[in-house]
């Protein structure tokens, strides 16, 4: 840490990572709506996933961590990533079909299910704290999608299932911190997804290759996933959660205003009354719930 960085109050250094975090998933989301054209969530994630390789083992072999990739606990990576590919998909998916704040919305109940779920696959119990927290998220959800007074969508349905396979990936990844490498959860990340990639894609017997035009935008995914992931883990070891994870809702209005300048997406105001209830769930859990899973769930979306 240089001179300058140390004397930056941890707010706002934390801060400045989440901006990283915050720019580089709103720049996968709109490249990942712009390659959707040509190409299905299964060849997105097949070629990101390839990029992803290359990067992890570049990096492992500039920084001397490259042995840390090892053969251990390859059952539970599996778990991980099958959860994580899911999720992923589904949320390329989500992107192209639905306005991408309510997508973005939609993702932030994923701390959510981590409190329901957490006694499935961590043993632990919920709390009357996390149960009110996730009936105030679920509440935020209803604003959202408002069934029966407009049309719920597929793409709705994706994006609530992409944040559940997200809660998931949160899930086993707390497991696989209790003794596994960050580089190590991260080359199997891909390297299992580029295979559960190349197994999906190819399932039709026809893999379509990207166009030129296509390739600057598949990289800048596979970047800005490991990117995304990166800054939000260094936010995180600099300041508590309940200073990190306020700011990463910012990438609401963020997106919003993205979705307005770029594809010409209407502001809508139940999205963003629904995700002050998400988020209202979210704080509550961050700040007064016991056990606190919400912390991992952060560092393992994308």
């Amino acid at each position: 840490m240089t001179r300058a960085a140390a004397l930056l109050p941890e707010a706002l250094r934390a801060a400045l990572w989440m901006a990283g975090a915050i720019a580089s998933f709103t720049s996968m989301a709109v490249a990942g709506r712009a390659v959707s054209v040509e190409l299905d969530t299964f060849e997105i994630m097949l070629y990101r996933s390839a990029v992803g390789v290359v990067l992890v083992l570049l990096v492992s072999s500039l920084a001397g961590t490259r042995g840390q990739i090892t053969t251990d606990r390859l059952g539970l990576h599996a778990l991980r990533n099958i959860a994580h590919f899911a999720g992923q998909n589904l949320w390329f998916f989500a992107i192209a079909a639905i306005p991408l704040a309510q997508v973005f919305a939609l993702e932030f109940t994923s701390p959510i299910w981590v409190i329901l779920l957490a006694p499935l696959v961590l043993g632990e119990r919920i709390t009357r704290t996390g149960a009110l927290a996730a009936a105030i998220g679920f509440a935020g959800v209803l604003i959202v999608t408002r069934p029966g007074v407009s049309a719920l969508e597929v793409g709705h349905l994706a994006a609530a299932g992409a944040a559940v396979g997200f809660a998931l990936s949160a899930l086993f990844t707390r497991r696989l911190t209790r003794g596994t490498t960050i580089t190590g959860i991260l080359f199997w990340l891909t390297a299992m997804q580029l295979v559960l990639g190349l197994i999906c894609a190819g399932a039709d017997g026809a893999i379509a290759r990207p166009s030129p035009g296509s390739l600057p935008w598949l990289v800048l995914i596979g970047c800005a996933g490991l990117l995304a992931h990166f800054c939000l883990t260094t936010a995180l070891s600099i300041a508590p959660a309940a200073v990190v994870m306020p700011i990463d809702f910012v990438r609401l209005p963020v997106i919003a205003v993205v979705g307005a300048l770029v594809y010409a997406e209407a502001l809508d105001p139940f999205v963003f009354l629904g995700a002050a209830f998400i988020f209202a769930g979210n704080y509550l859990n961050i700040t007064h719930g016991q056990p606190r899973p919400t912390v991992r769930a952060a560092t393992a979306r994308k």
